[in-house]
């Protein structure tokens, strides 16, 4: 291998090497406007995150959706609401690049909720598994699946606060997303 060759490989993995870091962190800024326009309370936003034509989203008691158009209906339903505040942070991403154009990842994710109203207090911790498209050098998420791996949910009053659930997953009748919409 000549000297030029050499030089023109290297040059090409390092352009190779640079586009793999900005792919992953593309997909991190998604993931967390994603996050940041869920607890802004911004449907049209979130919606933005998302592929267009058919996605998969699964969202447990949530529900599951076949697209995103779907599930942001039911985000504005029961988060967008004044009584509900909530709170997402993401960690420990998994990015994998399966292609220039596609990727997944998995996301720890730590939720806390307060419902006003309710005067309830839920914290699940668990993690995303997602799939993203690059379309038009723009990442998108075309599948979501959150996984639930523990909950603790607490009843507020003004002398106290009672543990109503703690453990892996609540069962359906204490967490009811569907409560909250009142």
């Amino acid at each position: 291998m000549t000297s030029q060759q050499h030089n023109a490989q290297s040059a090409n993995s390092f352009e190779q090497r640079i586009a793999r870091l900005e792919a992953i962190e593309a997909i991190k800024q998604l993931k967390y406007r994603y996050f940041f326009h869920c607890d802004q309370k911004q449907p049209e936003a979130v919606r933005a995150c998302f592929a267009d034509g058919p996605v998969r989203i699964e969202y447990g008691r949530v529900g599951n959706f076949d697209s995103a158009d779907e599930m942001v209906a039911i985000f504005a339903k029961l988060a967008c609401a004044e009584h509900i505040v909530e709170m997402h942070h993401a960690q420990n991403p998994q990015i994998e690049l399966l292609s220039d154009t596609s990727a997944r990842a998995i996301w720890g994710i730590f939720y806390y909720l307060i419902d006003t109203q309710q005067q309830i207090t839920t914290q699940l911790g668990g993690f995303y598994e997602d799939e993203y498209r690059c379309d038009a050098g723009e990442w998108k998420i075309t599948a979501t699946r959150f996984n639930v791996k523990s909950t603790q949910i607490l009843a507020l009053s003004d002398d106290r606060v009672q543990a109503v659930f703690a453990g892996a997953q609540a069962p359906a009748e204490l967490d009811d997303p569907n409560k909250q919409a009142g």
